[in-house]
């Protein structure tokens, strides 16, 4: 008689016990590693400027003080930089999401003519990275009089095809039989999307939008080629300049940073969970 071999029970919870142990430390680690930056930048944010070049460096300041961010928010152009970018990540935001949604829809649900052509052109943007796209867009905005203006930040990044391709997965995968019932009742296809499409697709519209908004507030690049002028920035192209305003201060460096990169954070933080539901609903709903 042939015996099966079976894997006693204490060896299979040592063995449970040390992946999940394991897992633990890894966890640790790339928590450090993500934490131990930010917890730098504000530690030098709260020395005094002479302290932030002494030999040897501290973990620690000396003396505390929060004269970088009064310097900087009072002296310098952070509060008009931060204004900028709300102004410019919000549009983007509002303007690529409404753009996709419809998009989305029509290439889901409407049957046109050319449909699937005008789709694989659209998702050949995917392929082309935004340097390559640099010299064309910026002399297009230089012939529409948008160089140096907030729109010229915005309108080139207002068209996402990973956005267009995600609603529309979504909006296939949703029962066909909402929209028949809506027609039937007399709604036009307008009304079927926002009454009834967006409706459903809530938490994948914020989880998408959060992420837009993410990279709108982040963009360097573009912001950096299309503004000259100081009083039009962005923050991520304005912390470029403090240095060559202030010289060498890596407190008030580190203090703007911080401080332009606190409102991502803190949106973040308040829809964390509507991207989270956004994203379990993009991948449960087809299954």
């Amino acid at each position: 008689m042939h015996a099966e071999s079976a894997v006693p029970p204490s060896q299979g919870r040592g063995a449970a016990l040390a992946w999940s142990i394991a897992s633990i430390l890894l966890t640790a680690v790339l928590v450090l590693l993500w934490v131990f930056p930010l917890l730098w930048a504000l530690s030098t944010s709260l020395r005094p400027e002479e302290e932030t070049v002494q030999q040897p460096l501290r973990w620690l300041p000396q003396e505390w003080t929060l004269k970088a961010f009064s310097n900087i928010l009072s002296t310098g152009s952070l509060p008009t930089w931060m204004f900028n970018s709300i102004v410019t990540s919000v549009a983007v935001t509002a303007l690529t999401v409404l753009i996709s949604v419809m998009a989305a829809y029509a290439f889901s649900q409407l049957r046109f003519r050319g449909r699937g052509i005008f789709f694989f052109m659209a998702m050949v943007g995917v392929m082309f990275p935004f340097e390559a796209l640099l010299i064309p867009l910026f002399r297009l905005m230089h012939q529409l009089g948008a160089i140096d203006t907030l729109a010229g930040i915005v309108l080139p990044q207002i068209v996402s095809p990973m956005a267009i391709y995600v609603f529309r997965n979504f909006f296939d995968a949703i029962p066909k039989d909402f929209r028949e019932a809506a027609i039937m009742e007399g709604a036009n296809e307008f009304q079927v999307l926002w009454n009834v499409y967006v409706p459903i697709s809530a938490n994948i519209l914020w989880a998408m939008a959060i992420i837009v908004f993410i990279g709108a507030w982040n963009n360097f690049l573009w912001p950096f080629i299309v503004i000259t002028s100081p009083d039009m920035m962005t923050v991520p192209v304005g912390l470029t300049q403090i240095q060559d305003a202030f010289g060498v201060r890596y407190a008030q460096t580190m203090a703007a940073a911080l401080l332009g990169g606190a409102p991502v954070a803190i949106a973040y933080l308040l829809f964390q969970k509507r991207v989270t539901q956004g994203f379990l609903a993009a991948t449960g709903l087809k299954g």
